[in-house]
């Protein structure tokens, strides 16, 4: 993995002045597998440069529930309205062809990267509410854990109105505990209430410096092969 620093060293350059390939995304439509398939030198994760500038700022220290991470990017938003691009902006690494960065939400953060990263290319990465609860709940990652009173139980299938149709939550909860499929379908409520899924294709649809993905319909094999395809259009 690339380092990644905030202050400027020798022999280091801006990754305004670098190539970079960044994924663009909410939790479950398949970054860390797209990652993982292009096998790309790449940055620390967004999850990282949270936790080293953002959660510092405001006196928390990870790990913390999905849900205080959100109150706080969020509140790092207002103070910064490019949020993680911001700091992704400042960041100085070793010069390289080309380094991955996983990833950027909302259409905020987007504009803020293609106004600020002019040597960056976008892959943006969609899928369907309950595609993306589904994959929660298939990938046991401890990062993905709240806190979730009994009256929070009530109140998410609320939530799940103009989020999953009834059909599709009675599915999901034919998949696991209650419970658990209650806890991720929080983070999924909450993180479309952070950040419209659909603000970054506004932006990257058809842009000359993106690719947009559907990973519903594509298999990781797929997926990789048309991010290969336009990067070599791109010149890498």
């Amino acid at each position: 993995m690339q380092t990644f620093s905030l202050n400027q060293k020798q022999a280091y350059v801006s990754l305004r002045e670098q190539p970079l390939l960044i994924l663009v995304g909410l939790t479950g439509v398949g970054k860390s597998t797209l990652v993982e398939a292009l096998g790309l030198p790449r940055l620390p994760d967004r999850r990282e440069l949270v936790d080293l500038y953002v959660l510092p700022r405001y006196g928390a220290r990870p790990p913390i529930p999905r849900e205080e991470r959100f109150r706080l990017t969020r509140r790092f938003r207002e103070e910064f309205p490019g949020g993680v691009a911001e700091v992704l902006a400042r960041g100085y690494v070793p010069p390289a062809p080309l380094l991955l960065f996983d990833g950027l939400r909302g259409e905020e953060e987007v504009a803020y990267a293609l106004e600020h990263l002019p040597k960056a290319l976008f892959v943006v990465l969609h899928a369907r509410e309950i595609t993306r609860l589904k994959r929660l709940l298939a990938r046991q990652d401890a990062f993905d854990r709240v806190a979730l009173s009994p009256e929070e139980a009530e109140k998410l299938r609320e939530l799940a109105q103009g989020v999953l149709s009834p059909e599709e939550l009675e599915g999901a909860l034919a998949l696991a505990p209650a419970e658990e499929v209650l806890a991720k379908l929080k983070i999924v409520v909450e993180e479309k209430k952070n950040y419209d899924p659909q603000g970054p294709l506004r932006l990257l649809k058809d842009h000359p410096r993106a690719l947009v993905l559907d990973t519903e319909a594509l298999d990781p094999e797929e997926e990789a092969r048309a991010v290969r395809a336009f990067l070599q259009a791109q010149g890498f």
